[in-house]
């Protein structure tokens, strides 16, 4: 997928969960790496750098008024503090701490802060040939127009999934986290495209054949978790478009792609330290960027580090002289 490249019922909880993720603390940590608490002057704004070809991150906290003014870019951001009212393609709107805010190619608009303080937000903006490719996914290549409905939006699940994206753009790199990247874009579009009340799509006949497909790109997955998989490599697996595999494999296994093979790797890496590995070898050999990335990931899954259960498996089951392992062990002395 370009924008992945360089240096650059359907979803109940598939960007609250997926990869061990508490959406939550996502969206506190990122709203604190904007402030930083007095670091930040009053008026700042930060074009973030990272590895995401044909997006542009902004992270700003300002009392500043912008004037009327357009992008050539879809823009979508997270607002975590303040206020400000703005001029959009549908009139005058506000928007508030919680909210998702949004803009469209072309459309005129402007924003002014709401009372005495400044107002802190983080924006994405994409290149609309991504946005057309991702709109041509979710409509089954019916169509590659796609337009922000809503200026201003207070949607749980929107919100979760642009925080997910935000943290694997700005924190991760395309190696660790484009799998990541290209779901949460494509979730984040269609949970935007449905009004508040509105309900999910329901299952279509075809559900039972999509969930047989995607056993082969779950397969995938389980025959090669250390190596790094997009949504275009688990798609020609199932024989579906990229929308399709992901929405059916969330529902099939409960875990978005990225997710699951995250939780194939902790598998492995628990199986390594089970047999005596070194944890920074598990690290790398599991697929894992660093041992710091696999930390984050265990802890997140299991609630401890790998070395407190590296020490406590080492404290139950005691390696015998004539073993090399714990799983040797357990083999020939059960």
């Amino acid at each position: 997928m370009p924008w992945a490249a360089g240096r650059s019922e359907a979803f109940p909880n598939a960007c609250r969960h997926s990869d061990h993720h508490n959406a939550h603390e996502l969206v506190s940590r990122i709203a604190k790496r904007a402030k930083h608490c007095h670091l930040w002057p009053m008026n700042k704004v930060e074009i973030v750098a990272h590895d995401c070809l044909g997006v542009e991150a902004v992270m700003a906290e300002t009392r500043h008024s912008f004037a009327k003014h357009t992008h050539e870019a879809f823009g979508i951001g997270f607002m975590y503090s303040g206020a400000q009212k703005s001029l959009s393609g549908r009139g005058m709107v506000e928007a508030g701490a919680g909210n998702i805010i949004t803009v469209n190619p072309r459309e005129v608009h402007d924003g002014h802060p709401i009372g005495d303080g400044p107002r802190g937000w983080n924006m994405l903006y994409f290149d609309p040939a991504l946005i057309a490719q991702a709109a041509h996914d979710l409509s089954d290549a019916a169509t590659d127009q796609y337009e922000f409905a809503r200026p201003v939006m207070d949607s749980p699940e929107v919100r979760q999934c642009f925080g997910a994206l935000f943290d694997a753009i700005t924190n991760g790199s395309e190696e660790i986290a484009a799998l990541r990247r290209e779901e949460m874009l494509l979730l984040m579009l269609h949970h935007a495209m449905i009004s508040p009340g509105e309900p999910e799509p329901k299952s279509s006949a075809g559900t039972a054949v999509a969930h047989a497909r995607i056993k082969r790109a779950k397969a995938l997955l389980d025959d090669s978790p250390t190596l790094s998989h997009s949504l275009d490599d688990l798609a020609d697996a199932a024989g579906l478009s990229k929308f399709q595999t992901l929405r059916n494999f969330t529902r099939a296994t409960g875990l978005t792609p990225h997710a699951y093979l995250i939780q194939r790797r902790i598998d492995l890496a628990r199986a390594m330290i089970k047999s005596g590995e070194t944890l920074a070898y598990i690290a790398s050999a599991a697929g894992f960027a660093d041992q710091s990335h696999l930390n984050r990931h265990f802890v997140r899954a299991f609630g401890l580090t790998p070395g407190r259960y590296a020490r406590a498996i080492r404290t139950n089951y005691p390696i015998c002289t004539s073993c090399n392992s714990v799983q040797e062990c357990l083999a020939h002395h059960p």
